[in-house]
């Protein structure tokens, strides 16, 4: 049968969904595009903001149209938290954010016969087990992603994530390595380790140590493939867990930590778990015991309550901590979480405009940190050609773009000349 998958939302979706389509591939069925004909459509959905369900609700609508004796199937996190919305929609079959090998057969039941509209959806809170989904990437591709943890209970108050995937599961520090040993086997360069919050990785296992040991366990494991790290809680950081990762030789010096505001009285507000102070010692360290690291971040503008001195003083925190990245999101109410309905809502006007000047200050951060990295000479992980060159990731997952040929899944070492936009450029002088 032809299958087309449509992924909305997290990495952790993409890596759900790069499961499933390894799994329809070993079942014999055929993958096709989205936009064209096919026997049945899957929509995997994200909730994590009201924009999010609108635009789930669009591409279900989409497939519907697009094919009306054929099945549409959702599944995610939209589909967890509100499943009769999208059996209004006309879905055949609605399951949630997890039980993804069960879904497919009962996808594979309705492609042979279809029947009543199915509906299996459990309650992601009673969750207890670790769901175990083959790890990889799609076909071609340098960079694998390693789910290694699911669920949240850190209970912000703009998300919904905790009621969508549920309390904290871990994958097994054994099984983790077995993967990233397999993965390298198979090819790939270089491993992502992915979760809803991996800071969390091992409460529910009972391991002492936390992400740091999980970290060392798969860096050991295939020491020839470079390690990379989802999204951290800033209190992850440590002197103990920088210490243990600035000795792991093939661990990307790559952290995104999610700031969301630089006021502490906003941070309250969202029911963040630590203050810029805080937040700040986290940068510090990073910057003592790794040579120029890539740091990440995300900051949401315009959260209730937020006034432009509160706003004022994030942009002055952004600076400085010097970011060598942001991603910047206008807030979004999201109905059934605290924040939706606290007073101070700031009108769609004021969010947008903030987040514009966020952006562009995030943009002249980067482009002074790229500007830095001139004369060096990086590794970089070579992906794909675009226009007329090549380019891939250093490990501070810097973009850099080189002359070359075939230099697909090459790990070249590379001499930084220059800054075209957001990209390094340069030029390869080795292996």
């Amino acid at each position: 049968m032809d299958i087309a998958i449509y992924t909305l939302g997290c990495k952790v979706n993409q890596v759900e969904t790069q499961a499933m389509e390894r799994e329809l591939l070993g079942r014999g069925h055929r993958l096709v595009e989205f936009d064209g004909p096919a026997d049945a459509y899957i929509v995997n959905t994200c909730t994590v903001t009201g924009v999010s369900d609108k635009k789930c609700r669009n591409i279900i609508r989409r497939a519907r149209k697009r094919a009306p004796e054929g099945v549409v199937a959702v599944c995610g996190c939209y589909a967890q938290t509100d499943p009769k919305a999208v059996g209004r929609l006309g879905a055949d079959l609605v399951s949630g954010s997890a039980g993804r090998l069960a879904f497919l057969d009962r996808l594979e039941e309705l492609l042979k016969a279809k029947g009543e509209q199915v509906v299996c959806v459990d309650s992601a809170l009673s969750r207890r087990d670790f769901e175990r989904l083959p790890a990889g990437g799609a076909a071609g591709r340098t960079r694998a992603m390693l789910k290694v943890e699911d669920g949240c209970v850190n209970f912000c108050a703009y998300c919904i994530i905790p009621y969508a995937r549920g309390p904290v599961r871990s994958l097994p520090l054994e099984e983790a390595a077995g993967e990233a040993r397999r993965l390298a086997a198979e090819g790939y360069r270089e491993v992502v380790l992915t979760g809803i919050e991996i800071s969390s990785w091992g409460r529910d296992l009972g391991a002492g140590d936390g992400l740091i040991s999980l970290v060392e366990g798969v860096c050991a494991a295939a020491p020839g493939l470079r390690v990379r790290l989802g999204s951290l809680e800033p209190r992850t950081i440590t002197e103990d867990f920088c210490r243990r990762a600035a000795a792991l030789p093939n661990l990307c010096p790559h952290f995104h930590l999610s700031l969301q505001s630089g006021c502490d009285g906003t941070l309250v507000r969202m029911n963040r778990k630590y203050d810029t102070k805080r937040y700040y010692e986290s940068v510090q360290l990073l910057r003592e015991y790794f040579r120029s690291p890539g740091i990440t971040t995300d900051l949401i503008t315009g959260f209730p309550g937020e006034t432009e001195e509160e706003f004022a003083q994030t942009l002055a925190f952004v600076e400085r901590c010097a970011f060598t990245a942001m991603h910047v999101f206008p807030y979004s109410r999201r109905p059934g979480t605290p924040a939706a309905d606290m007073p101070g809502q700031v009108p769609r006007e004021g969010k947008e405009e903030r987040a514009r000047r966020a952006i562009a200050l995030g943009e002249a951060l980067e482009r002074r940190w790229l500007e830095g990295q001139t004369g060096r000479v990086l590794p970089v992980l070579f992906e794909e050609e675009k226009g007329g060159l090549w380019q891939g990731h250093a490990p501070s997952y810097a973009l850099v773009r080189a002359q070359g040929k075939d230099l697909h899944n090459q790990l070249l070492s590379v001499k930084i000349t220059g800054v075209e936009g957001s990209a390094l450029t340069g030029t390869v002088t080795g292996g």
